[in-house]
C-alpha cells in the first residue's frame, strides 16, 4: 500500500493509526498471501478463511486474536513474521451458521480454524493463548464451537517461550470439558496429528474429507519413537478411520464438508416447519413379504423421515445397527436402527458401542430417540465373545438407565432376546411406547433355535427323519403364531400393533403428547468420544 493515507468512504483523510491498522489487517487475508493461496490449489484446497466464510452466515463473523503472531520475534523481522504466521495460525472467531432458519440467538457458533499455511497448522504458543480465551467464552456463554482441525501438533520452535515441554497447556482440557455443554463439531480436511487430532478427538462429530490423514502421531514423530518411516498418508487415512468408527461422516471436499457441518448444527438449533415427506403407504410394501429376506433399512428411515433430512453417522463402523440424525414434521430425532444386511442386525461389540455414544449425544442436547428394531438379538459365539462383548452390550443398557429424552419403538420384523431389550431402552416397557410392524415377531431367542433346545429330547425320538421334520416344523409355526405382534399385544408386552403408514403418526403425536423439558432440568453428561 502508499505511505498516502487513504480516503475513507466519507472523503477523509485516514489517520496514520488507522492506516497503520488497515494495513496490519489486510497483511492478514489471502488477498495479501498469493504464494499461500496457490500452494492450497496444488492439493485441490481452499484457504481456512474461504473454509469459514463459507461456513458462517455472511457479514456475521468478528474476529478475535487476528493481529496475533507467532512467538518467534527472535527468529525473524517483523515484517517477516508478519508475512510468515498470520493469526499464529488459528483464525478465531464468533459468528452465526443458519440464522435465517432458526434466528441469531439459536445460530451463533464459535469458529477455530488451523490455518495449514502457517507452519503446517501446528500449535503456536500465543495460538494456544487465543484457544484457550475462546473456550473459556464458549464455556461461559454456552456457544457451540466449529473446529476445523488440519495441522501437525504441537510447535517445538517458538524461541520466544520459556518452556521445557509445554505438558501445562490447558488447551485440551478446555475443550474437552465443552463436551455435553455445547455440540462441537470436528472438520478436517489433509493431514491431521498429534495435538490437532486430539482436540479434533473431542468433538461430537468428526466430518473428514478423502483426502484426510489422520493420527495421533505423524510421521516425525512415528520415526522419531523407532517405529518405521511412513508417508503422512500412510498414517490414519480416511477408509482406515471411516471404518474404525473414529470418522463420523465423509465427504468428498471442503465444500461438501462445510454443508455437512451446517446440516449437523442444524439438528440442534430448533425445530423447523413440517417440510415434504414420502407417502406413508410406502412404508407398508418396504418390508419383503418372506419373512428371512433382508431389506435396506436405509429405505425405511428414507420414507419415513422428512425428505432430504437423514444425516448418518459412522456408517461403516458397526455396520450392523444404523445411527442417524433426521427430522420427522420438522422435528429433529436420533435413529438407531438394526440393518438386517449386516449379521442378519444383530448387535455385536462395535454396533454396541456405536448405539452407546449415539445415546449420549442424543441425551446431551436433548433428542428423542427412535429405535427401528429388527434384530436377532446380540451377537453370540467365540468370535463375538472375543472382543469384549459382555461389556460392550451392557453399555446399551446402562447407557439407557440415565437418559432423560423421550424414547420411542418401533418393531419393524423381529424382536429377540436382549438384543431387542436393548434396542426398546432396557426392556419393552421403558419406552414411552413400543408398538410394532403387522409382520413383528418376538421371543426370548430366535424361536427355531428355542424349538430345537426346548424340544430337543422330543425331536431325538422320532426315528423317521421325515416325520421328524414335519414335527419340528409343526412346533416352529405353532412358536411364530405365539410371537406374534398380535399375541404380544392382547398380553400388553407391546403397546399396540399399527398399519406401517401410521408410524409417522405416532412419532409426531408420541412426541405432542410430553411436555418439554427445560434444559436445566436435564443432567449434564460428556458425549463419550468413542
Amino acid at each position: 500500500m502508499s505511505d498516502a493515507p487513504e480516503d475513507d468512504s466519507a472523503g477523509a483523510k485516514l489517520r496514520p493509526d488507522l492506516e497503520k491498522l488497515r494495513d496490519r489487517i489486510a497483511a492478514t487475508h489471502d488477498a495479501a498471501r498469493p504464494e499461500a493461496v496457490e500452494r492450497r490449489r496444488t492439493t485441490s484446497q481452499r484457504t481456512t478463511r474461504a473454509n469459514v466464510a463459507d461456513l458462517v452466515d455472511e457479514g456475521s463473523f468478528i474476529e478475535y486474536g487476528g493481529l496475533a503472531l507467532a512467538a518467534q520475534r527472535r527468529r525473524y523481522p517483523l515484517d517477516e513474521l508478519i508475512r510468515k504466521s498470520p493469526a499464529d495460525g488459528i483464525v478465531c472467531g464468533v459468528a452465526t451458521v443458519n440464522a435465517a432458519t432458526f434466528g441469531a440467538e439459536r445460530a451463533r457458533v464459535m469458529l477455530l480454524a488451523y490455518d495449514y499455511t502457517v507452519f503446517a497448522g501446528t500449535q503456536g504458543a500465543i495460538g494456544h493463548k487465543k484457544l484457550d480465551r475462546m473456550l473459556e467464552l464458549a464455556r461461559s456463554w454456552r456457544i457451540p464451537v466449529v473446529l476445523f482441525a488440519e495441522g501437525g501438533g504441537g510447535r517445538p520452535n517458538d524461541t520466544d517461550v520459556l518452556s521445557v515441554a509445554g505438558l501445562d497447556t490447558p488447551s485440551f482440557l478446555g475443550l474437552a470439558s465443552l463436551s455435553g455443554l455445547v455440540p462441537l463439531v470436528g472438520i478436517v480436511s489433509g493431514r491431521c496429528f498429534a495435538g490437532n487430532a486430539a482436540l479434533l478427538g473431542c468433538c461430537d462429530v468428526i466430518i473428514a474429507t478423502d483426502d484426510t490423514t489422520l493420527g495421533m502421531g505423524g510421521p516425525a514423530m512415528i520415526e522419531g519413537g523407532g517405529l518405521g518411516k511412513f508417508a503422512p498418508e500412510e498414517v490414519g487415512p480416511v477408509g482406515v478411520q471411516t471404518r474404525s468408527g473414529v470418522i463420523d461422516v465423509r465427504a468428498r471436499d471442503e465444500a461438501e464438508a462445510v454443508a455437512l457441518a451446517k446440516q449437523y448444527l442444524a439438528y440442534f438449533q430448533g425445530a423447523l416447519e413440517p417440510g415434504p415427506f414420502a407417502d406413508p403407504s410406502a412404508l407398508r410394501e418396504v418390508l419383503p413379504e418372506q419373512r428371512r429376506r433382508a431389506y435396506e433399512i436405509r429405505s425405511v428411515l428414507e420414507l419415513l423421515a422428512d425428505t432430504g433430512s437423514v444425516l448418518e453417522l459412522r456408517r461403516d463402523f458397526g455396520r450392523s445397527l444404523v445411527t442417524a440424525l433426521v427430522r420427522i414434521g420438522g422435528h429433529a430425532f436420533g435413529v438407531i436402527a438394526n440393518d438386517p444386511v449386516h449379521l442378519g442386525g444383530a448387535i455385536d461389540s462395535d454396533a454396541a458401542d456405536k448405539a452407546t455414544r449415539f445415546l449420549g449425544l442424543c441425551d446431551a442436547f436433548g433428542l428423542p430417540v427412535l429405535s427401528l428394531c429388527d434384530t436377532p438379538g446380540f451377537m453370540v459365539g467365540p468370535k463375538a465373545e472375543a472382543t469384549g462383548l459382555v461389556r460392550h452390550c451392557s453399555r446399551m443398557f446402562v447407557a439407557a438407565a440415565s437418559l432423560s429424552v423421550p424414547w420411542f419403538t418401533v418393531v419393524l420384523r423381529r424382536g429377540y432376546g436382549l438384543g431387542a431389550q436393548a434396542m426398546a431402552g432396557g426392556h419393552f416397557h421403558a419406552p414411552f411406547f413400543i408398538v410394532s410392524w403387522p409382520g413383528g415377531e418376538f421371543g426370548g431367542m430366535n424361536l427355531e433355535g428355542a424349538v430345537r433346545l426346548g424340544l430337543r429330547r422330543q425331536l431325538e425320538a422320532i426315528e423317521d427323519p421325515a416325520e421328524r421334520e414335519r414335527a419340528f416344523r409343526s412346533a416352529v409355526a405353532a412358536a411364530y403364531e405365539r410371537g406374534s405382534a398380535i399375541e404380544m399385544a392382547s398380553l400388553v408386552e407391546i403397546d399396540a400393533v399399527i398399519d406401517p403408514a401410521e408410524t409417522r403418526d405416532w412419532i409426531l403425536r408420541g412426541l405432542h403428547s410430553l411436555p418439554p423439558r427445560p434444559a436445566h432440568e436435564r443432567r449434564r453428561r460428556f458425549v463419550d468420544p468413542w
